[in-house]
């Protein structure tokens, strides 16, 4: 393996006692991937589950699916706000690159229900991943996340980039 094929990582402070992951992306994103992403979330492995019978209601949250993500582009910043309900402050993983931000988390539900002679037990677990190509260049060591009532909020510095100029044609 030569040096240039290795992936680069390093790990930043990024908000009280949370540690991000900065790693080099393999490729950025097109808009074919969003694409593909939305036909296997039509497509996925659930949409036919309301016709099976004898399950229980307990399902993973993002079995199949990825978070629904906003994504604001303001003159200094770019703000990204992702709705993960069921998910943890802990079981979330952000990684981030100049270009790109990767959002990671994983649920895990048990029901258990006891009646006499008659025991359940159901355990149900997910995970899911979504990779975004940033509009402009950020800054990584000063992105800050908020996490609260299942909404993840990311705050990613624009870096100061030279103005823009007219270059005569001699």
């Amino acid at each position: 393996m030569t040096k240039a094929s290795k992936k680069e990582t390093t790990v930043t402070p990024f908000a009280k006692g949370t540690d991000v992951e900065i790693a080099r992306p393999s490729r950025l994103m097109t808009p074919f991937d969003e694409l593909d992403r939305m036909f296997d979330e039509l497509m996925s492995r659930g949409w036919m589950s309301p016709f099976r019978l004898g399950r229980s209601h307990l399902s993973a949250p993002f079995e199949g699916r990825t978070p629904d993500v906003d994504m604001v582009n303001r003159d200094d910043e770019i703000f990204i706000k992702a709705e993960l309900p069921g998910v943890d402050k802990d079981d979330v993983e952000i990684t981030l690159t100049d270009r790109t931000v990767t959002i990671k988390g994983s649920t895990r539900a048990e029901e258990k229900e006891e009646k006499g002679d008659y025991y359940r037990c159901e355990i149900s677990q997910g995970s899911f991943s979504r990779t975004l190509s940033l509009p402009d260049q950020v800054d990584t060591d000063k992105a800050k996340a908020k996490f609260k009532h299942g909404v993840l909020k990311l705050t990613l510095p624009k870096v100061k980039s030279s103005k823009r100029a007219n270059v005569k044609i001699e």
